[in-house]
């Protein structure tokens, strides 16, 4: 159930687009966070309003909200405008609710799946992005946003220790405070027959208190896709590693549709360190249909031992791992569908579904 509406206040004109469904059939679906049965915790959707124009100087407004089965993710964000060959301004707050299953889920059916392991993370932030002009192929962002942590537990209480008794922060108190200070930098080239893609990111955190967490984190992604005739191969890799202080939460988690497909969320490892590879030969089937083969495989490079409590070990987990499988992909008007099948490197079949691209 969905309904877009523009109210006009002024000058200028509002945009609100809302979108909520609910689920007709509970026993198909994971349990809510919190264990709420009211009818509002089988709710989805999303709630978005926009001005464009919110003081009279093309001052734009941004306010969005969605809700899933077991999280939600609340932003406000205000851009004032800038001329162009300056770095673009905005101003952040965002405030999340999601379970922690990569990395303190514990993986069940040969670890083709994870589930809850009793910790969701609260997430506060609120800073300033800012925007660099494109150049080239490549363009930027900086961010600077301090950052409170808060683990809960399902009933929603705060709790500094998982169930096995082990710190799920890093200052050992029910909650962490940081500020970040990130770079984010893109480089894209594309022609007709290819495209490479790489993407840098690198936060750091700045001990502004005593008590306040010090890391350096580096993540990369690389991207390359090449035309074979009707087919079109992608293929991808995914590293990264973290130095310093740490809490559990942000350690590299290993493993799922958005890593190695055939395990669960986090199913393979947990680590300071990671690496991840994907490749997807995709065949037209007709004019809206493509077929699918790929082959996934990842790895904590002997790292999860690193990670405070080490909890790849207390759920033993195998650090590195492989999948492979098939897949349907289906363009239409409304979206585009995807379906995977795939198995792990202990025979175990999965089956996962994916919507993206959603026309309102």
């Amino acid at each position: 159930m969905g309904a877009q509406k523009s109210v006009h206040a002024g000058k200028a004109k509002i945009d609100v687009n809302v979108d909520f469904s609910q689920k007709l059939c509970a026993s198909l679906m994971l349990p809510s966070f919190r264990g709420s049965q009211s009818p509002l915790s089988l709710i989805i959707g999303s709630l978005c309003i926009k001005h464009p124009n919110l003081f009279g100087g093309s001052e734009k407004l941004d306010v969005s909200w969605d809700k899933g089965l077991c999280d939600s993710n609340a932003l406000i964000a205000y851009r004032r405008p800038r001329p162009e060959w300056l770095s673009q301004q905005s101003f952040v707050i965002q405030h999340s609710v999601s379970p922690e299953i990569g990395v303190h889920g514990a993986p069940t059916d040969n670890f083709s799946r994870s589930v809850s392991g009793g910790v969701n993370l609260s997430q506060f932030s609120a800073g300033l992005d800012l925007t660099e002009p494109a150049n080239s192929n490549w363009s930027s962002t900086t961010s600077i946003r301090f950052k409170h942590v808060r683990p809960l537990n399902d009933d929603g209480r705060s709790i500094s220790r998982d169930l096995d008794g082990l710190p799920v922060t890093c200052s050992g108190s029910p909650h962490d405070s940081m500020v970040v200070l990130k770079q984010e930098s893109h480089y894209a080239k594309a022609n007709d027959h290819s495209f490479f893609r790489i993407r840098f990111q690198i936060e750091q955190g700045i001990p502004l208190l005593s008590k306040w967490i010090i890391f350096n984190k580096l993540k990369f992604v690389a991207s390359k896709g090449v035309k074979l005739g009707p087919a079109f191969l992608l293929t991808s890799l995914t590293g990264g590693s973290i130095v310093g202080d740490m809490a559990p939460y942000q350690a590299f988690a290993i493993g799922g549709p958005g890593s190695v497909r055939g395990y669960g969320e986090g199913a393979i490892g947990v680590g300071r360190s990671c690496l991840v590879a994907n490749s997807e030969l995709a065949f037209p089937l007709n004019e809206t249909l493509e077929g699918a083969i790929f082959l996934d495989g990842g790895t904590d490079l002997g790292s999860g031992r690193h990670v405070p409590g080490n909890p790849s070990l207390r759920q033993g987990k195998p650090g590195s791992g492989i999948g492979l499988g098939y897949g349907l992909r289906f363009k239409s008007q409304f979206g585009h569908f995807q379906i995977d099948c795939a198995i792990n490197a202990f025979q175990q079949k999965t089956v996962s579904f994916g919507i993206s691209n959603l026309t309102s």
